[in-house]
């Protein structure tokens, strides 16, 4: 993993060291450039950094455990019978948002409500109209699951004054009640621990030298917002170099990222150590490429995803093809989370504020499962709702 690291030029006389320099700086120049609208990038810079390695190694290891147990709510209202429940997805096509959706059927079925999925498909124009669809419907509930509550805003309006409670999944940057927009609560584990901790990742097992490409979907706020804080904690160790910025937006990941991989294998070669997506379903778009060009599936570059921690992420871990890591999102504790504040909302009481913590799921702690699924949870809600 050290293998990008370039020898530095020896200078015998004055007149090369001269020349050394010049040519240094011209590399430097070079490298600027800020590829797909991101800020710009530089390849090269001292390597290590003792202390980011220290503080990295210590969060890694205990976000790597599995022992956890369940620290969510333990009382609350029970089950309030006869409701419907609409899910607004973004699209079906990113898996974190279908997770969600498969969990909050199944929460649904054992609290007694009905649900309807409604498919935005992945554009503005069908954010609108399945939000508009979902207000017309006049459910009990609404989950807005995985976009920008802004760009809908007419429609969220709409159900606010209609009474109709709003709960997003991913809808804001973070996590609970949220006024502007109006949600009764807003789902997600906290993107700032999820971003530096895949960035950690990235530092602790590159032992403070990696050139990195972070790809991210500049679209959706919330996604925008984790690649910046993921590029600020890469930056915390100077050994650690932002070799490009991709922003490919997850409607077009499947069309896009097989292009921009072989375009920046090209152009980094044994620079590219490591990868980080803000959505894991880069990685299944990108294998193809990285076969193509006779990359090893075990790495380098060495692959985390900063979400959601779908099956195929962890398919992909488990037979060491083209990613090594997740931070997954447990989806369907997420969902399950999601049908209780819909109960708190229509007992009149306020959201649980329950915030999962981070988890890092690797090869050597999935125990070849294909979901982060915590315990406990399941039986605390049924205990709650009295099912």
């Amino acid at each position: 993993m050290h293998r990008n690291r370039k020898a530095t030029p020896r200078a015998v006389t004055a007149r090369s060291v001269s020349l050394a320099l010049l040519a240094a700086l011209a590399a430097f120049t070079g490298c600027q450039r800020g590829p797909s609208n991101g800020p710009t990038v530089s390849t090269t810079g001292p390597g290590g950094c003792p202390a980011a390695q220290t503080t990295a190694r210590a969060a890694v290891v205990r976000a790597e455990r599995t022992d956890t147990v369940w620290n969510g709510p333990t009382g609350g209202p029970g089950a309030v019978s006869g409701k419907t429940v609409v899910y607004v997805a973004q699209t079906m096509t990113n898996p974190g948002v279908a997770g969600v959706a498969d969990g909050v059927r199944e929460a649904a079925s054992v609290i007694g409500w009905n649900v309807r999925v409604i498919d935005a498909g992945g554009s503005p124009s069908g954010v609108q109209a399945a939000m508009s669809e979902a207000v017309s419907l006049r459910p009990s509930g609404i989950v807005i699951g995985g976009f920008d509550p802004g760009s809908t805003s007419q429609q969220v309006d709409r159900a606010n004054a209609a009474g109709i409670p709003l709960v997003g999944w991913h809808a804001v940057a973070s996590p609970g009640p949220s006024r502007r927009p109006e949600l009764f609560t807003n789902v997600t584990t906290r993107v700032e621990d999820v971003a530096r901790i895949s960035a950690q990742w990235i530092i602790s097992h590159s032992n403070g030298r990696a050139g990195v490409v972070l790809f991210t979907d500049a679209s959706i706020p919330f996604a925008r917002n984790k690649s910046e804080l993921i590029r600020k904690e890469l930056a915390t160790c100077s050994g650690v170099r932002l070799l490009a910025y991709e922003n490919i937006p997850i409607p077009d990941a499947s069309s896009r990222t097989p292009r921009e991989i072989s375009s920046l294998l090209s152009r980094f070669r044994n620079r590219w150590t490591h990868s980080v997506a803000i959505n894991d379903l880069y990685f299944a778009d990108a294998a193809p490429a990285f076969r193509a060009a006779g990359r090893q599936g075990s790495g380098p570059p060495f692959n985390i995803g900063a979400g959601d921690g779908d099956p195929s992420a962890f398919q992909r871990i488990n037979s060491g093809q083209y990613q090594a890591a997740t931070v997954p999102e447990p989806l369907s504790q997420q969902a399950w989370q999601i049908v209780d504040e819909f109960n708190r909302a229509f007992s009149g009481r306020p959201a649980s504020g329950y915030v999962a913590p981070v988890h890092v799921s690797t090869a050597a702690n999935s125990a070849g499962a294909t979901a982060w699924d915590p315990p406990g949870y399941r039986e605390a809600y049924r205990r709650i709702w009295g099912r």
